[in-house]
């Protein structure tokens, strides 16, 4: 049940949209603010009316959902909440767009603030290590290249994706993400007549102006074009194909030996059709992409399977996505087995990563790997599946892909070059190497590790947080003198200096303590040193936690070395050691 509340602040009228929900299995009720309705009663009435009737609609498409069709979910949240989160990311310095801003921004554009860039680099260096324990060696090629390129990689001619237009107001949409946004279907799979068929059993209208959709199907390219000294070129819409390129210096470089890997971190371009979702489908992109060269008769003799043939993946088949069927836990050897993957060194790269979004501190509940269908795979590709995590406004969102790209790429770039990209074997048999892909983006996992640990609180709670895992966080470490005292400030100006050799450190001396706790958990930063009158005698600090709001004593000498322990994926122990009632 939904009301109106006035609370008054300061002296000024306020009315927020409450809500009363019975919480399962107390029997008690509680409340909690939906939404903030304005200043006046009448313009509070009449946000209000909007709301409860979009919550009113969504509850019947919800419950029509279940009828009617119980194999597809629903996957879309609210606006309300979607907006409140938006409104978060924004105040805390996270991400700021579509940029540029002042200028009416443009869509798939987006600008990292400070915390959002420190969040952004956190991961990029969680894949950079990754990829660097495993033996890949990082590269970094130009971003534009000359269209004979990508005439020879298929992109001029095939990356394209299909569009449908509003009748209404003409707006152009993603045909396929315009299902996926709201239901939990791969219509990347679907014919151009399941898409429109889809679309109108669903009832599904133009997000613009709720207008209805044109009965056709077109094309666009997805490629951004630019000239290089009147030369046709085009700004590299992914870093694989300029991974491939070089590859007989590769070669040379590991010594004429199979397998080897190798790696970029780069901006990649796209020109993506209305894009929406903030910058889960930008313009402008990072990605992380990862490729082992590999003798295709050596794909089932891989080193390093035997180390992880026990463990288990949630592998979603195509064919259990086709009966309705949910994803299951299934040990690598059994994937194997049933056929589900064809060799040891193409699942060693699916549990490469599966077990890298763990490290993220996501939890298992909420990723899930899901193979692509055989009519949504590249033409070339012997196996593709993706690595999807369920996020909290957008449901289940594709974050990374493994694929089994085979000999296309070098056979293409060959063809087109006329120069030969082979290895021989010890018998002196030349063959083309497989390619095997690990393609992760860095803006999907930085929007998912604020999505997921994005905490919302009620009015009434005080304010929202941002509960990302310590050894995720963008701050690492907040340093604060008690009071504006010489003494106090000597003491963290070298904490301070000490601390920036190793980690990020936010330093804040304005506002009373209790304020800076507060500026310091709503940035998401794990811990607070606070340097007050028993540090001057003893040579020790408070040590803050930011979940538990414990605090414990640690001699400055011991400082660096507790954080450095405490900072770790698994620092977690230690924590529960240190900060035990």
């Amino acid at each position: 049940m939904a009301f109106i509340v006035k609370k008054t602040i300061h002296g000024r009228e306020y009315y927020y949209l409450n809500e009363t929900k019975r919480v399962p299995g107390t029997g008690k009720v509680k409340s909690r603010t939906i939404a903030y309705l304005g200043k006046t009663k009448k313009q509070a009435e009449k946000k209000a009316k909007e709301i409860i009737s979009k919550m009113k609609d969504f509850e019947k498409e919800k419950a029509a959902e279940k009828t009617e069709t119980p194999k597809i979910e629903k996957t879309k949240n609210s606006g309300v909440e979607e907006k409140e989160f938006l409104s978060f990311i924004h105040e805390a310095g996270l991400i700021w767009g579509p940029s540029p801003e002042i200028y009416g921004g443009m869509a798939g554009f987006y600008t990292y603030g400070p915390l959002g860039k420190l969040l952004k680099n956190k991961v990029e260096n969680s894949v950079r290590r990754v990829f660097n324990e495993n033996g890949f060696k990082e590269l970094e090629g130009p971003t534009v290249l000359p269209d004979i390129v990508w005439k020879a990689s298929g992109h001029l001619d095939t990356f394209k994706d299909r569009i449908i237009r509003c009748s209404k107001c003409k707006a152009v949409f993603r045909a396929d993400k315009l299902i996926e946004e709201s239901y939990d279907v791969a219509a990347d799979s679907f014919s151009n007549e399941k898409i429109l068929s889809f679309i109108e059993e669903k009832n599904i209208k133009c997000p613009s102006c709720k207008g209805s959709f044109e009965k056709s199907i077109e094309m666009q390219s997805l490629m951004m074009k630019t000239k290089v000294a009147g030369q046709d070129a085009s700004l590299r819409p992914e870093t694989a194909t300029v991974t491939y390129l070089p590859f007989i210096r590769l070669y040379n470089y590991f010594r004429k030996k199979l397998p080897f890997g190798v790696f970029q971190i780069g901006k990649a371009y796209r020109n993506e059709i209305s894009p929406r979702q903030h910058v889960l489908r930008g313009r402008e992109f990072t990605q992380a992409e990862g490729q082992i060269f590999i003798d295709p008769l050596e794909k089932n003799n891989w080193e390093k399977y035997e180390e992880i043939k026990n463990e288990k993946l949630p592998l979603w088949d195509y064919k259990s996505q086709e009966s309705g069927e949910k994803w299951k836990d299934i040990t690598v050897e059994d994937a194997l087995k049933k056929g589900l993957v064809k060799s040891q060194a193409y699942i060693w790269c699916l549990w490469l990563a599966y077990k890298h979004f763990i490290s993220f501190g996501i939890s298992k509940e909420r990723i899930r790997l899901r193979q692509h269908h055989p009519d949504e795979k590249a033409f070339y590709a012997d196996d593709a599946w993706d690595i999807e995590v369920l996020l909290n406004n957008y449901g289940w969102v594709e974050m990374c892909g493994v694929h089994d790209r085979t000999d296309y790429d070098l056979k293409q770039h060959s063809k087109f070059s006329r120069v030969k990209l082979e290895a021989v074997r010890e018998n002196g048999e030349r063959f083309t190497p497989h390619v095997l892909e690990i393609a992760f983006g860095t803006d999907r996992p930085t929007y998912a590790l604020i999505d997921i640990f994005y905490e919302k609180k009620d009015v009434e709670e005080g304010k929202s947080m941002f509960k990302i895992p310590y050894h995720m966080a963008p701050i690492e470490v907040a340093v604060f003198p008690l009071l504006k005292k010489p003494e106090l400030l000597a003491i963290a100006a070298e904490i301070k200096k000490t601390l920036e050799k190793e980690f990020i450190v936010e330093y804040d001396v304005s506002g009373s303590i209790g304020r800076r706790y507060l500026r310091a958990a709503v940035a998401g930063i794990p811990y607070a040193i606070t340097i007050d009158f028993e540090s001057v005698e003893k040579n020790d600090v408070t040590l803050r936690d930011r979940d538990t709001e414990k605090q414990i004593r640690v001699k400055i000498s011991e400082l660096r070395d507790t954080l450095r322990e405490l900072l770790t994926p698994e620092g977690t122990k230690l924590n529960r050691e240190l900060f035990k009632d």
